[in-house]
């Protein structure tokens, strides 16, 4: 159709091109609130307004006039999920508040203890609890500034995980924008949560794999997974991952009192918060919950295993504080494992970095709980011997806390009499050296100096993203190194050059000069991450941590006696024996040796200093000029230690705003007490 002159002057006129401006700018501003008033009732109440249909026509119209007017675009608009090119990796994020683990309980008579114990703790009659279902998925962190979505990451170590953020943006139950609740939004909000598959679009996605010749995933969690660590976040935009919140950092700093206002809160804003969670008056009404959940398990919608409860006062939160990496105000209550029946069809020895021989049942393969078992760990002979199990047997498997199979009991009325018994091979299967089983242990050990199979996992463990943390050095590659020779011992991997790795298959000279890099910046690593990667038995993350801070560097460490070492914390005569035996064994001092004369310098820890060495804290209450994060900081950073509970070898108690029940405890005992301002006097803030 000719426009006609009137037409054109109208579309020359600034007044109206200014008018028709306004116009499309109100219909997107309006499209944008109405899009996310429709996600907020679908995703996080549960309960849609519209037609998926109509939602689709008010999506195009505003994809249509967002291209039309590219110049109205924002980075919080609904079309803006997916925007990001291909990465080329994960940056790392350090969490500002460390995301920490929960311990496990397993029976009533558990968590009766856990009540009672933090009853005690909080010096208090009774407790209230919020206990939400244990979604079994990936945990992540969601950050917010001024209400905005700035920043998604993995959980990791807890302490730092991958900046994912582009492929948390792609899931839809996440707002960009959060809403005006009834609680103030504070200018930075760090939420916790878990990403995970609904059951139905995980079936149907391994469908859609199988459907195109790719293996399925194992399980919704590996999915999951999978899907956050996508270079494309187009990608992960094709999976449909959902996303609920459980808790914030420092939710007692929020204008909330309880853990179950916390939740409203939550969802007040706009976030979706676990379903089925509910607030337990005492715990009989926990245990009534577990009840029902354990027996609704198999018809919900998702995977749970567990209930995990949760004090609702987040003044007792705050003021019951954590040990080592788990809060002490929450613990996971896990179902019983799911079992299935299989047949061993053969039992291998499988050696360990350590040389431990494990015997290993291959069985006809079974699904548990939505993983397909083909390998159940035996332990060792004498466990074997003791459930009198034997190749050929009908077996009950079971996966422990739903990850690690092992055989519950053997079924004997199936018996044909055609099975066979097992025998530990006197010669290890990789390397044909002696396998021994000394006195006192259960365990048989290939004593093989050079076994490949004890260095292809001690090289695995050594290269962990704990440890060494060197990217690149996965098992097919190690496979190669020992395999051709290359590596014979930890050290010589900092004796390789790129034409040595050039030649190994799918090592082009990027991938090469990539690994080597990696290696290179591993050689600058805190004490306790090269202590963990030397793989000392009955190390682990923490033990290596509090041995770092207590002796500071390797010499000192490797010069202690058992007496020595038994003055660090969570150090016993058994790990301390073990120990002092790894660095008086002539073959692990050589390659610690090779190690610095290649240039590895783990750092060692500065000892403290400053007016506060020797003296011990006690943080109580909210402080309104810093977290308590920072208190401990500050505190530590002149020599100080900070504690979490209040006794005699206390110094001093800080006190904030609300203390609990340390408050009393310490003028009981008669330590002196210090309010914000002298405890910012005396830190120099």
């Amino acid at each position: 159709m000719r426009m006609t002159r009137q037409g054109q002057a109208d579309r020359r006129d600034p007044r109206v091109v200014k008018a028709r401006g306004q116009d499309v700018r109100r219909e997107i501003a309006e499209l944008r609130r109405t899009i996310e008033h429709h996600d907020y009732r679908y995703h996080v109440l549960d309960a849609p307004e519209i037609s998926d249909a109509e939602y689709d026509a008010l999506f195009r119209r505003l994809e249509q006039l967002e291209h039309e007017h590219p110049e109205l675009a924002t980075p919080d608009s609904p079309t803006r999920r997916v925007g990001a090119t291909p990465q080329s990796g994960f940056a790392t994020v350090t969490h500002r508040h460390p995301m920490l683990s929960l311990a496990n309980a397993t029976s009533r008579e558990e968590i009766t203890e856990f009540d009672a114990r933090i009853r005690k703790l909080a010096d208090v009659d009774a407790l209230e609890y919020v206990c939400e279902p244990k979604m079994d998925g990936v945990a992540v962190e969601i950050v917010y500034e001024r209400g905005e979505f700035v920043q998604g990451s993995t959980r990791g170590d807890g302490t730092t995980g991958e900046d994912v953020t582009a492929n948390i943006r792609t899931i839809k139950s996440l707002p960009l924008r959060l809403r005006k609740g009834d609680v103030p939004v504070p200018a930075r909000l760090e939420v916790r949560g878990e990403a995970y598959l609904p059951l139905a679009p995980f079936q149907r996605l391994n469908r859609e794999r199988e459907e195109a010749g790719q293996p399925p995933f194992a399980n919704p969690r590996n999915a999951t997974a999978g899907s956050l660590k996508q270079l494309d976040p187009r990608v992960t935009a094709s999976r449909p991952i959902a996303l609920v919140c459980h808790g914030v950092a420092e939710p007692w700093r929020l204008a909330v009192k309880t853990h179950a206002a916390l939740l409203t809160a939550l969802t007040g804003w706009g976030l979706r918060v676990v379903p089925r969670h509910a607030l337990c008056r005492d715990l009989d009404a926990v245990f009534r919950l577990f009840d029902a959940l354990e027996r609704d398990r198999d018809g919900l919608p998702f995977e749970i295993d567990g209930l995990v409860v949760k004090v609702n006062r987040l003044d007792l939160q705050r003021d019951l504080g954590q040990v080592s990496r788990s809060p002490r105000w929450a613990i996971a209550w896990k179902f019983a494992p799911r079992q299935a029946t299989t047949k061993i069809e053969r039992i291998v020895p499988s050696v360990g970095r350590t040389g431990v021989v494990t015997p290993v049942a291959e069985v006809t393969a079974v699904p548990i709980g939505g993983v397909t078992v083909r390998n159940a760990s035996l332990h060792n002979m004498d466990e074997i011997e003791r459930k009198d199990i034997r190749i050929g047997d009908t077996i009950v498997i079971e996966r422990a806390g739903d990850v690690i199979p092992y055989v519950v009991r053997v079924v004997p009325e199936k018996r044909s009499g055609r099975e066979k018994k097992f025998t530990m091979p006197a010669h290890c299967p990789v390397c044909g050296a002696e396998v021994v089983r000394a006195e006192g242990e259960v365990a048989y050990r290939c004593v093989g100096v050079g076994c490949p199979a004890q260095l292809k996992q001690s090289l695995r463990f050594f290269g962990a993203r704990t440890a060494m943390d060197i990217e690149g050095l996965g098992e097919k590659l190690v496979d190669q190194l020992v395999d051709t020779g290359l590596v014979k011992d930890l050290a010589d991997l900092y004796h390789l050059g790129e034409e040595q790795l050039v030649d190994l298959e799918r090592m082009g000279e990027k991938s090469a000069a990539n690994l080597l890099a990696q290696i290179e910046r591993s050689k600058q690593v805190p004490l306790s991450r090269f202590l963990t990667a030397l793989g000392i038995r009955q190390v682990g993350d923490a033990t290596a941590k509090a041995l770092a801070e207590h002796f500071r560097t390797l010499d000192a460490v490797a010069a202690a006696t058992e007496e020595d070492l038994q003055e660090v914390r969570d150090v016993g005569p058994g790990v301390a024996a073990s120990i002092h035996r790894f660095f008086a064994e002539r073959r692990n001092r050589k390659v610690i040796d090779r190690l610095r004369a290649a240039g590895v310098r783990p750092r060692a820890v500065e000892a403290p200093k400053g007016p506060l060495v020797g003296k011990r804290f006690v943080l109580t209450g909210g402080l309104d000029s810093m977290s308590r994060l920072e208190a401990q900081r500050r505190i530590e950073a002149l020599g100080g230690r900070v504690t979490s509970s209040v006794s005699k070898e206390t110094d001093y108690v800080v006190v904030g705003a609300d203390p609990g029940s340390k408050l009393a405890k310490a003028e009981k005992l008669g330590i002196r007490v210090l309010d914000e301002d002298a405890f910012r006097a005396l830190v120099h803030a």
